[in-house]
């Protein structure tokens, strides 16, 4: 079966507090955070078709990064759209019908390969694969009146890559945009009847968007060296 993942990498490093987009960044073992998300994909499966969804505006210094770090994972580079949500639907439109994509956020580059093999050979039993983790800390709800404690083994923690067949992504994002769009799940869900299959994510899996993330993926390097 035909396997693809978007890697979606539309940062602007706001929330880093700098200019340069957040994905561009190094981390302690030299590489760009990019560099080691598709690194890990590739390692996974070398056959997988990997597309890098990038704002039209940072190809030349991707390509650049490419050149001065010698990035040699075969990849194609899609544009990013308005949101992430179009940004998504722009490079379904590279794939076609038939096989698994996955879609993964590009600043998480601590994923496992262990959780992406049990995303992908998931999704192509139940059509939907989701990688979360248990809540750690106690959880409170807001209300109208304050707030109140919930039982924090109802809820997960959502990671990528979210992995779907690719008939059933393609007719999830056919539809119009909603705000409501958090995720790829949430655009699958919204189609109606469609379960989400969850599956054990990693604890290391982090997003990093803040300077705090950075010091902790520094820490993540340290411990695999």
């Amino acid at each position: 079966m035909n396997k693809y993942v978007l890697i979606v990498a539309g940062g602007s490093g706001t929330r880093m507090g700098g200019e340069i987009p957040k994905q561009f960044l190094f981390l302690d073992d030299g590489k760009p955070i990019l560099k080691r998300t598709l690194e890990t994909f590739h390692a996974y499966d070398p056959q997988m078709r990997i597309i890098l969804l990038l704002p039209q505006g940072q190809e030349a210094c991707w390509k650049q990064l490419c050149t001065e770090h010698d990035i040699q994972v075969h990849h194609e580079i899609a544009h990013g759209g308005e949101t992430r949500f179009h940004s998504v639907r722009n490079g379904l439109d590279l794939i076609p019908h038939g096989g698994i994509v996955g879609i993964h956020d590009g600043v998480r580059p601590f994923v496992s390969i262990a959780v992406i093999a049990r995303c992908y050979e998931t999704a192509k039993t139940h059509k939907t694969a989701v990688p979360v983790v248990e809540v750690a800390e106690t959880v409170r709800h807001l209300t109208t009146t304050g707030s109140e404690t919930v039982n924090r083994n109802d809820y997960r923690l959502v990671q990528t890559p979210q992995v779907f067949d690719v008939a059933l992504l393609k007719a999830a994002y056919a539809q119009h945009y909603s705000p409501s769009f958090t995720d790829d799940a949430s655009v699958v869900e919204a189609m109606g009847d469609i379960p989400i299959t969850l599956v054990k994510g990693n604890r290391e899996n982090i997003k990093i968007t803040t300077p705090f993330d950075l010091k902790i993926a520094s820490g993540l390097i340290r411990c695999s060296i």
